[in-house]
């Protein structure tokens, strides 16, 4: 039976429970972090948890813990060759509903478990990615990982509802993400484009990984937001996420990227971006 972590405690799933008054329950008021594994190595662990205790700190969420330490036990416990380790703390239990935070000393929840699915050997590495654009409207807080996540869930359903595989999110026409994907171009000069670090959207651990090998690659990088018309207009497109790694976009509202195929230069990147990293965990783990 599949074991997860509890507040200090490995237990199995169907032990693990959370109070009712929890406020990551109540009020999403939480954060979390999905980290990849790959042949039984956590994946980027220590830009993770970075990004998890700013997350924290942004929310003035006191938490602190061996999070390399509770992820590796679950890769462990769970046998987990290929999947991710979610782990997610929220501000704790309350006495009561209440829209105002309780003591600072209140005590987080923290809460992690392991999941196997198919990283590598992912189908829409070889098809590509078929993508719709919808308004973006979010609150205005996305560099912090939240599990305000309705209105991705939203756009998720509404994607498969238009047989695609996913939204990329536009404010006034100009991308900012997918739901749970940093989102990027090739112009047909070769430039590669994507947003830049600011509120609008999630800095992505991935996102760090992938310009480091596009930069290997010589390609040129342009850290800023692009259109939709721009990217409908691109040579090549792709997303990059812990799940999703990197993986090539054919198709926005209807349009072929391109040729249609997954670009050339996204199957180095993402190819180079493998190795590196199964080099990197193989020395940290």
């Amino acid at each position: 039976m599949e074991t997860v972590y509890l507040n200090g405690e490995y237990v199995s799933g169907s032990a693990a429970k959370i109070s009712v008054f929890d406020r990551g329950v109540l009020f999403s008021d939480a954060v979390y972090e999905v980290i990849s594994v790959i042949d039984g190595r956590l994946i980027d662990m220590q830009r993770h948890i970075a990004r998890l205790e700013r997350s924290l700190g942004e929310l003035s969420i006191n938490a602190s813990a061996d999070w390399s330490t509770i992820a590796q036990n679950l890769v462990t416990e769970n046998d987990l060759q290929e999947g991710v380790v979610y782990l997610q703390v929220s501000r704790g239990v309350m006495e009561e509903r209440d829209y105002r935070w309780p003591a600072p000393d209140t005590a987080p929840t923290i809460f992690a478990f392991a999941q196997s699915r198919a990283l590598i050997a992912n189908p829409l590495a070889d098809r590509g990615m078929k993508i719709i654009t919808r308004p973006d409207l979010r609150w205005q807080r996305c560099d912090i990982k939240t599990t305000q996540l309705l209105y991705a869930s939203l756009m998720k359903m509404e994607a498969m509802a238009a047989g695609v595989d996913d939204v990329w999110m536009a404010r006034d026409d100009w991308i900012t993400e997918g739901t749970s994907q940093n989102a990027h171009i090739i112009t047909q000069d070769g430039v590669l484009i994507s947003h830049q670090l600011d509120r609008r959207i999630l800095p992505g651990v991935t996102r760090i990984e992938m310009l480091d090998q596009a930069k290997a690659m010589e390609l040129t990088i342009e850290e800023r937001a692009f259109s939709i018309d721009e990217a409908k207009q691109a040579a090549e497109a792709f997303v990059t996420s812990s799940t999703l790694l990197v993986m090539p976009v054919v198709e926005i509202d209807g349009h072929k990227v391109g040729d249609g195929q997954p670009g050339t230069r996204t199957g180095k990147i993402r190819q180079n971006y493998l190795a590196a990293v199964q080099r990197a965990s193989s020395t940290t783990n």
